[in-house]
């Protein structure tokens, strides 16, 4: 017999309200929900909270073994999200690892640094900054690091 909650989870509206619970649900159910997830914007609300519950489901599901079709369907849907959400992760974390090491050399190279030439460094790309680490070298004054970041165009 399924759990009351999933029993009643088809019955729901197909509404943004209500997706979060239809993820919950079998079948067309959950497969038309992961659909509407799938087209989402990744900034939408409560989204991150939501893969995360669904990667932990996934990764219940693998520890189990469940040979469910519906789960290894699943599992095979969940799949390109958490892959998406990886990657934007080990993007983010080059960003900001690329950011640390560029500003650590400014300040010891000029002492600190304003805080409007820091928020122009951190709004650059990845290329942008391995470009600023590499001309860093041949500035021999701050005034040299704002004319490279007035030359920059936004990425």
């Amino acid at each position: 017999m399924k759990p009351l909650v999933t029993r009643f989870i088809h019955q729901l509206p197909r509404t943004p309200e209500t997706l979060w619970l239809r993820l919950l649900g079998r079948e067309t159910v959950q497969k038309r929900a992961i659909d509407e997830l799938e087209t989402l914007p990744t900034n939408y609300p409560f989204q991150q909270a939501t893969l995360e519950l669904l990667y932990n489901l996934e990764q219940t599901l693998k520890i189990n073994n469940s040979s469910e079709p519906e789960d290894k369907e699943l599992i095979m849907r969940l799949a390109p999200f958490y892959q998406r959400d990886k990657e934007e992760a080990r993007l983010e974390g080059e960003q900001k690892g690329e950011e640390r090491l560029v500003l650590r050399q400014l300040n010891r190279r000029f002492g600190e640094i304003k805080l409007s030439l820091i928020e122009q460094i951190q709004s650059l790309s990845i290329e942008q900054l391995e470009n600023l680490a590499d001309a860093l070298l041949d500035f021999s004054q701050v005034a040299d690091l704002e004319t490279w970041l007035k030359q920059q165009k936004p990425q």
